[in-house]
């Protein structure tokens, strides 16, 4: 059940990071959805591994979103 919240939570951070960030993406909104969902990934390793989150913890929406931010931005770098 936690990798599907964790998905869950990154569908959301997903749309939430393409609001704070708009812009044309090459990949559109299907790609920033993804990014979001890895941006949700990252934050519940990193907050495991630095300790904000038990094991079987995920991260929740702000977290996510920050990921996805972080995502994007580096996606962004990546593409041009």
């Amino acid at each position: 059940m936690g990798i599907i919240w964790t998905i869950l939570i990154g569908l959301a951070a997903g749309v939430i990071a393409k609001l704070l960030m708009p812009g044309r993406d090459p990949g559109g909104f299907i790609i920033t959805i993804l990014l979001g969902i890895a941006g949700a990934f990252v934050a519940t390793f990193l907050g495991q591994t630095i300790g904000w989150y038990d094991a079987g913890d995920g991260a929740g929406l702000i977290g996510a979103v920050l990921g996805a931010v972080l995502i994007l931005i580096a996606y962004r770098m990546v593409r041009r």
